[in-house]
């Protein structure tokens, strides 16, 4: 048994009720374990971590590091890699950064924050197969893929037809063929109206033409399946109308929409903005009637989608806000249609703190943190990379922990930013336990994750090891230590290896009777042989780990 002690350590564990603490860490054979009762017990390698902060290994739960959108990205912007090459070192491969890096470098750079999961948060299923090979290309994270559904044909007609039992067994199906982790819906129905000619959704009840079902019908019914087939992360929503001036009201009315069901609100930020589409002067945030509802209905989270300074990539699969970027923008975009389930848009963006829309998109991120009472019900994301790279990470912890920081920065962006939101009013402080909930422990909890995001007995044995610094930023740019399943990856501030991650999905149950009706369908409407479709275990990593619901 290989065993691993982390001597007298700051532990945070706030998932374990530890805050702070000063206390010894042992890991055998990849997951952590009670000390031995044995004082005189010897580990096969012992680190002292005398005054260093111990937490968890972080988890990304929504980001977009691979597949048909992220390789599209990849070749449609060849200027934003140039000059940022990694070179390789021994035993580590090459790559590129940017906005959108390479595989190898996704990995070697998460495991530099120290992080050791990250979910693909927007993968069509037609795409799950290239998606888990590009996965398999990228070290140490462990990862998972959410599938969408939102505009998927066979969703739509079962819930036109009114059945529950189809669509049920329909959607454990897919996520089990493409070996899925969760459900994504994205901007229900209106990716598909905007495919045929239609133009976006702008209401919930706006009816899809030929499927004859709305945008509410879709989330609501999509969001009872994965209650019932006790999916371990909830529906994962991108509401309709993202980016718009005046969209709170749709966000409003769709938490409302799920009341009863759990539900995952993703990058809430570009959600929150009031005024109208006809008066954008009126622009302002939004966040204080949101995040009061979220505070009182807790079978909602919510991850933020902070936007940073600076050039970057915006990727969706809400191919309409494609090109709504392109016409603001002016800049060059990629469509891309997937037959039968969705679309998908790219567009170049650069956030300027000079940009009065940029500035109070920044603040309404902030915002977001600082007025959800509870930190449990919030994850910390860019929704990398169309806010920012994850890489801004620690700039997002440095502004949360320091209230003069943060009014600093605020005080360089335009006038109307600090009266359009009430940022500057706020000057809550995260502490060091609430910044491992929202890039640890919080995420774990939302996505069902039960051996992420702590270190009790049982937990996998991920950790990252901090030397303390004043400045926040830094101090969460590079851990000392990162510790992947009890193999020490980066030693002393050095990457030393490179190990495979776990990838991670759901098996819910369902009727084999329902297969022939599936395969009917597909075989009559998709371009794609039935059996060619299904994900098999030769595509996924060699390390797999199946959470059966």
């Amino acid at each position: 048994m290989t065993t691993l002690r982390i001597a007298g350590g700051r532990v945070v564990d706030p998932a374990n009720g530890v805050d702070d603490e000063v206390r010894d860490l042992w890991i055998a054979d990849g997951r952590v374990v009670e000390p031995p009762a044995d004082p005189d017990a010897k580990a096969n390698r012992t680190i002292d971590a005398r005054g260093f902060v111990v937490m968890p290994g972080g988890v990304d739960v929504h980001c977009h590091i691979a597949g048909s959108k992220v390789n599209a990205a990849r070749m449609l912007r060849p200027e934003d890699k140039r000059g940022k090459e990694v070179p390789r070192h021994p035993g580590l491969r090459s790559g590129t950064l940017g906005s959108v890096p390479s595989t190898f470098t996704t990995g070697y750079r998460y495991a530099g924050l120290g992080y050791t999961t990250a979910v693909d948060a927007a993968i069509p299923p037609l795409g799950a197969r290239h998606a888990h090979h590009e996965l398999r290309d990228t070290p140490i994270i462990d990862k998972a893929i959410l599938v969408l559904m939102g505009n998927n044909h066979a969703v739509m007609d079962r819930i036109h037809a009114g059945e529950q039992a189809r669509l049920r067994d329909y959607v454990a199906w897919l996520l089990n063929a493409t070996r899925g982790y969760g459900v994504k819906v994205v901007n229900p129905g209106g990716v598909e109206n905007w495919k045929e000619g239609h133009g976006n959704v702008t209401t919930l009840d706006q009816v899809i033409p030929h499927f004859e079902v709305t945008p509410r019908q879709i989330m609501v019914e999509l969001a009872r399946v994965v209650d019932e087939l006790q999916i371990p992360h909830p529906m994962h929503l991108h509401t309709p109308n993202l980016g718009l001036p005046g969209n709170w009201a749709t966000t409003l009315e769709t938490m409302k929409a799920l009341d009863g069901h759990r539900a995952h609100m993703a990058h809430i930020q570009f959600h929150s903005y009031g005024g109208s589409p006809d008066d954008t002067r009126a622009f302002d945030s939004q966040v204080p009637a949101l995040a009061e509802y979220i505070n009182t209905h807790p079978g909602i989270s919510v991850d933020v989608g902070q936007v940073l300074f600076g050039d970057t990539t915006s990727m969706t699969a809400d191919g309409a806000v494609g090109q709504f970027l392109h016409s603001v923008t002016g800049r060059k975009w990629l469509s891309h249609d997937v037959e039968m389930e969705t679309g998908c848009g790219v567009v170049p963006i650069t956030y300027e703190n000079k940009n009065f829309v940029h500035a109070l998109q920044w603040a309404i991120g902030l915002e977001w943190y600082l007025r959800v009472d509870d930190p449990w019900r919030v994850a910390m994301s860019t929704d990398h990379p169309n806010g920012g790279s994850f890489l801004a990470y620690p700039q997002i912890i440095a502004l949360l922990m320091d209230r003069g920081h943060r009014a600093d920065m605020l005080a360089g962006l335009p006038d109307r930013v600090r009266a359009r939101s009430g940022l500057g009013d706020l000057s809550r402080e995260y502490t060091l336990s609430e910044i491992a909930i929202i890039t640890r422990a919080a995420p774990a909890r939302m996505l069902g994750l039960k051996q992420k995001g702590h270190l009790g007995p049982g937990a996998d044995g991920d950790v990252a090891i901090y030397a303390p610094d004043d400045d926040k930023e830094r101090m969460f740019s590079l851990p000392r230590y990162l510790i992947k399943q009890g193999e020490v990856v980066l030693d002393d501030g050095d990457l030393r290896v490179a190990p495979s991650g776990q990838v991670r999905y759901s098996q819910p149950g369902f009727d084999p009777e329902a297969i022939p009706k599936i395969e009917e369908w597909f075989s009559r409407d998709y371009s794609l042989q039935f059996a060619n479709f299904p994900v098999s275990d030769d595509d996924l990593d060699g390390d797999i780990q199946g959470a059966t619901s």
